[in-house]
């Protein structure tokens, strides 16, 4: 993987995890959806700062991705891009206080694992 195409996958990781992030953000000041303010959440989405946020660091994420699979084989790209899972994961507990689990861990670096043997070059 030459340099250009490492920054366009970090750029669609970083842009993803930043999505996650502000879409949390904006989901926490929305609170809870039930069946009485449906349609209220909804009409919010469309006003509340963090969301659109979010939607444009996910849009942004996607036109690095395509850029990328322009250079790479997706059988590559796809599974690399798996790591915005675990970074999503490291985000919510330090941000959030969301507990990682021993099993959410294991995962974790099974994840990590998977991606490192999945990109490795002979």
């Amino acid at each position: 993987m030459s340099l250009q195409e490492f920054f366009l996958l970090l750029m669609s990781i970083l842009t993803s995890v930043g999505g996650q992030f502000f879409l949390k953000m904006g989901a926490l000041k929305l609170g809870r959806v039930n069946a009485a303010n449906t349609v209220s959440h909804i009409l919010s989405i469309a006003t509340t700062p963090e969301l659109i946020t979010g939607l444009a660091c996910y849009g942004f994420g996607a036109l690095a991705y395509i850029l990328l699979l322009t250079r790479v084989n997706l059988s590559i790209a796809d599974p690399s891009v798996s790591l915005v899972s675990v970074f999503s994961v490291l985000l919510g507990s330090f941000i959030f206080k969301e507990p990682i689990p021993v099993t959410r861990l294991v995962g974790l670096s099974l994840i990590i694992s998977g991606v490192i043997l999945v990109v490795w070059q002979k």
